[in-house]
Formats: structure tokens, C-alpha cells, sequence
């Protein structure tokens, strides 16, 4: 049974840097401390669902000092995402892993819904497709699950818009994929979808 990695593209929960949507909010302070909540969860999430290796794609590098002080939970890889934009990087990643023979999952950390639960299913339909999708009510997606590799899923995609999924899934269709649409989820990206965060995300 071939092995499916997990990849977690994240910014350092860095003021300033990370969630800077949601500072209006927030405040800086505010949303980076959510911003790191919801890294941490979705990487402990990542590791209970034991579905193979768990890789932390960062940016900027681990050593740099955005990381200071940030407590990442054992047992994960970590690797830099490197340049270009957001298509450019994902790219990379998971040509990288699916040319040694694994399938991927790429995830971010925006989605609060993302559990263990959710991402062995995902692994799940892997068996019995090239790729599965769970999109996002803005028209984004919050997991990308691939067999197959191809750089037209990456490659001039109109990222940050309500386009992303549905050119994504477009794009599937037209290389003759199998592919599995998973539920719908919701990212925590802007003040009005703070009330998906569950009661236990401190949010000030």
C-alpha cells in the first residue's frame, strides 16, 4: 500500500506576518497567537491520523527567528518552501513526494475543521483515486490529496480567489483523473469567519 505524506504549508506565526487579515480583529499580537493555535492543531491532527510521514513546509527557514520560541510537537519533518509563489511551491513539494513513490496531502493551516478523521478518509480515497479535493466555501480548497503528478495543477492558477477549486477540479478533469470531492469546509481567513473557530481557539 503506497504511503501518503502529509505536507502543512505554513507562515511563522509571526505578528505581522501571519494572519494579518484578521488584525483588524485581533490586533497583530492577537492573530499571530491564533495563527499559531491553529499550527499547532492541525499538526497535531496530522500526526493522529497516522497515515505516514508528517513534513512542516515553512517559510521563512526554521533557523530564522520568526520560529524563536515556537514549540512544534515531535515525530514531523521539516523542510523550507522555498521561492516563487504559492502554485511554484506546492509544485515542488509534492512532485518531490509523489516521485519517491508516495501520494500527498497538501494542507494549510487555515482550516479548523481539518482533523485526523478527515485526513485518513482523504488518504482513503487515495486508494481508489489520482486525487481528492475538499474545497472551501470562498471558492478556495483546504486539502489537495494526489497519486499522480502534474504541474498544470499549480501552474498560472488565480490564487486568493473564489476560482482556485473549481479551476483546480477543471483542470483534473482534463487530464482524464479520477478524482473524489470530499465535504466542504470553511477557512478562518477573514473577521467574518471567526465564528468557525471551536471554543477552546483563544481568539484575543
Amino acid at each position: 500500500m503506497t504511503s501518503t505524506r502529509i505536507i502543512i504549508f505554513a507562515k511563522a506565526p509571526l505578528p505581522g506576518f501571519a494572519k494579518t487579515r484578521l488584525i483588524p480583529a485581533l490586533g497583530a499580537e492577537g492573530a499571530a497567537k491564533l495563527a499559531q493555535q491553529m499550527l499547532i492543531n492541525t499538526l497535531h491532527e496530522a500526526l493522529a491520523a497516522g497515515i505516514g510521514t508528517v513534513e512542516l513546509c515553512g517559510t521563512p527557514k526554521i533557523d530564522d527567528v520568526a520560529w524563536q520560541g515556537i514549540k512544534l510537537p515531535l515525530g514531523i519533518e521539516i523542510t523550507d518552501q522555498g521561492e516563487g509563489d504559492l502554485g511554484a511551491r506546492l509544485a515542488r513539494a509534492s512532485e518531490r513526494v509523489i516521485e519517491n513513490a508516495e501520494a500527498v496531502l497538501l494542507i494549510g493551516t487555515d482550516c479548523v475543521e481539518m482533523s485526523a478523521t478527515l485526513l485518513r478518509e482523504a488518504a482513503q480515497s487515495l486508494h481508489e483515486h489520482d486525487a481528492v479535493i475538499h474545497c472551501t466555501a470562498d471558492g478556495g480548497y483546504a486539502l489537495l490529496g494526489l497519486k499522480r503528478y502534474s504541474a498544470v495543477l499549480f501552474s498560472e492558477m488565480p490564487w486568493s480567489t473564489d476560482a482556485v477549486a473549481r479551476t483546480t477540479i477543471a483542470r483534473i478533469g482534463q487530464l482524464g483523473w479520477s478524482l473524489h470531492v470530499g465535504q466542504m469546509l470553511h477557512d478562518v481567513d477573514a473577521p467574518q469567519d471567526l465564528k468557525y473557530l471551536s471554543p477552546k481557539m483563544v481568539v484575543a
